[in-house]
């Protein structure tokens, strides 16, 4: 487990970075990387729609284009005082702050969750992934943004020292766990030679069939 696979050290983390993370931020995960993640969605004007790990409101700014239904969620009062900034306490967007893992809503409580920057630091991820099929509605889906496992050795062992990083096939260990169906991975990546980005999006399954499927593929995969 990465040092900053700690949500008390993650939050000590943030608390400095909060000062420089959005003019860091665009060097690794950029508008257009965003955008293209956004469209993958399909978000309608009327979802309610959770931004997990919501920082300082990136990935919220662009929700906003597609509905004025945003929930955000953070753990770090730093990250979330510069969403305070852009958005307002209570105007534009609902916040919370809460843990990744122990999502504060009752189940089908939400169309559409989308978590990026975040899942790097969850100590146990297929446990937040679970809380994310409970709370989106059946047949509706999740898209989660993660640091792509580097293709070097040297890097790979630098990775791990730091916190999760995974590929498509952890991804899909990780969500098929967690009892989603129709997994998608997407590779993105702001420049090469920058750090990629692995967008996974899923579906909460819509009926007991769903269910039965995802297990039968997931043995016969196994």
């Amino acid at each position: 487990m990465g040092v900053l696979e700690n949500k008390s050290r993650a939050r000590l983390f943030y608390k400095y970075l909060s000062k420089v993370y959005d003019r860091i931020n665009p060097f690794i995960w950029n508008e257009e990387m965003r955008d293209e993640a956004l469209e993958l969605l399909d978000i309608q004007p009327d979802d309610r729609v959770l931004d997990v790990g919501s920082g300082t409101g990136f990935a919220t700014e662009g929700l906003l284009r597609y509905t004025d239904d945003v929930h955000a969620l953070d753990q770090s009062i730093h990250q979330m005082e510069k969403a305070f900034a852009k958005f307002g306490k209570r105007d534009r967007v609902r916040f919370y702050r809460g843990d990744a893992e122990r999502l504060p809503f009752k189940e089908n409580a939400f169309d559409v969750l989308w978590s990026s920057g975040s899942i790097e630091y969850w100590p146990n991820p297929v446990d937040a992934l679970e809380e994310f099929r409970r709370v989106v509605k059946p047949g509706h889906r999740v898209l989660v943004v993660g640091p792509d496992y580097p293709e070097t050795g040297p890097f790979q062992h630098l990775a791990d020292a730091i916190m999760l990083f995974y590929d498509e096939h952890e991804a899909q260990r990780m969500f098929e766990e967690a009892g989603f169906v129709d997994i998608e991975h997407h590779i993105q990546q702001a420049a090469p030679g920058t750090p990629r980005a692995i967008t996974t999006v899923a579906r909460v399954p819509d009926d007991d069939g769903d269910e039965a499927d995802a297990r039968a593929e997931a043995e016969l995969e196994a």
